[in-house]
C-alpha cells in the first residue's frame, strides 16, 4: 500500500493504532469523544480501546511547565484508509474538537491524536513518520498498547513486551479498565 493519498480500490484493510492523549477542557470527555469519533470511521472494520492512564505533561523550553496532567489512551483499529488519508481524518477529529496547532511542542492541547503504527509499514515523510519517532521512550503509549496489542513486533523487529520492560512507568496511573 502507498504512504501517500487514497488506497487502490479492494485495498486490504491494514491493523493500525493511535495514541489519544488531551489535558484541557475536560480531557476524559475529550477522549471518550475522540474514542467515538474514531470508532465511527467508516473503513474502520474492527475496533479496540486500552484503558485510560493519567501522565504527567513532556515539557519543552516553548511549553509552559504547569500543564494539567494528560489522559491517554491507545485504540487499534483496521482501516483501508491511506496513510496520509488516515491522518487528515484525525486531524479533523482534533480540529472538531478544538485543537489549536500553536507551534509549541509538548503544549497543552485539547485533543492530540497520534498513528503509533500502521501496519508494518515505515514511513518517513514530511507530514507522517511511522512508527511514530517516540513511540519506544513513551510509557504513556506503550503499556495502553501493551494492553491491547500484548504480542505485538514492530516493524523494526524490536518487540513491544521489551520496549516496555525498558521504559519506567513513573508518573503513569492507570485509571479504568477497558
Amino acid at each position: 500500500m502507498s504512504a501517500g493519498g487514497a488506497s487502490p480500490a479492494g485495498a486490504e484493510a491494514v491493523q493500525v493504532y493511535v495514541g489519544i492523549g488531551s489535558n484541557l477542557d475536560d480531557p476524559h470527555a475529550q477522549v471518550r469523544r475522540a474514542i467515538a469519533a474514531l470508532s465511527e470511521l467508516a473503513e474502520a472494520d474492527s475496533f479496540v480501546v486500552s484503558s485510560l492512564y493519567r501522565s504527567a505533561p513532556l515539557i519543552s523550553s516553548d511549553a509552559p511547565a504547569d500543564q494539567p496532567d494528560y489522559i491517554n489512551a491507545v485504540v487499534g483499529l483496521r482501516t483501508r484508509l491511506a496513510p496520509l488519508d488516515l491522518l487528515a481524518r484525525l486531524q479533523a477529529v482534533e480540529q472538531a474538537q478544538g485543537r489549536v496547532r500553536d507551534g509549541v511542542r509538548w503544549g497543552p492541547r485539547t485533543l492530540d491524536l497520534d498513528i503509533l503504527l500502521y501496519g508494518d509499514e515505515i514511513i518517513a515523510q514530511e507530514t507522517l513518520r511511522v512508527p511514530h519517532p517516540e513511540l519506544g521512550e513513551r510509557a504513556f503509549v506503550l503499556y495502553p498498547l501493551l494492553e491491547i496489542a500484548p504480542g505485538l513486533c514492530l516493524p523494526d523487529g524490536r518487540r513491544l513486551e521489551a520496549l516496555v520492560a525498558a521504559c519506567a512507568a513513573a508518573g503513569l496511573e492507570k485509571l479504568e479498565g477497558k
